[in-house]
């Protein structure tokens, strides 16, 4: 996005996320020189910040302690597999299959997230282990397709067949592969 486009989305939302003041200072710093407009854009930005039309947000002062606690138990976990299989389970696949199916555990500071740790290490670590576990199994498991077969499968605009009877065949086909025995 340009600091243009950044400026009209934030004055349509009514706020500047985080990440939008973030991709602003990104292209302010990689810019040699800013043109007249990237300049007329901020210069309106910083109107719109002083006069309330746009609320900054803050950026988040929350962190899920349940995140950290899965990462470390899925890197543990994944050191000791056998490295020699052809398909070393992903990390992320592993942590976001644990984290659908445990509590978050949202902490604001660093008091509140000791605190959390130590919920979880008394009361939900077995818990943790199981999930990490799992996701790790189902990610071994997982039916791997052939390349062509993938093609079959997609789903885009330029599928090789239309019609509803067709899209429901696909997806028929897609989730089959995807089935446990």
């Amino acid at each position: 996005m340009t600091i243009h486009q950044i400026v009209e989305q934030a004055l349509q939302d009514g706020y500047l996320t985080p990440s939008m003041e973030a991709e602003v200072g990104r292209i302010c710093e990689s810019a040699i020189e800013l043109s007249t407009e990237e300049y007329m854009a901020l210069d309106r930005l910083m109107g719109a910040l002083l006069t309330g039309e746009i609320t900054a947000m803050p950026v988040k002062k929350f962190m899920n302690v349940m995140e950290e606690l899965v990462i470390r138990e899925a890197t543990t976990c994944l050191k000791d597999l056998d490295n020699s299989k052809e398909s070393m389970p992903d990390l992320g696949d592993v942590a976001a299959y644990a984290l659908n199916r445990l509590p978050p555990l949202y902490a604001t500071s660093k008091e509140g997230a000791h605190f959390q740790r130590q919920r979880a290490t008394n009361e939900l670590l077995d818990l943790i282990r199981q999930q990490v576990q799992e996701g790790i199994k189902r990610y071994i498991e997982r039916p791997i397709l052939p390349h062509h077969e993938l093609d079959e499968l997609e789903l885009s605009g330029e599928s090789q067949t239309t019609g509803h009877q067709d899209l429901v065949m696909q997806m028929n086909r897609l989730l089959r592969s995807f089935a446990s025995d």
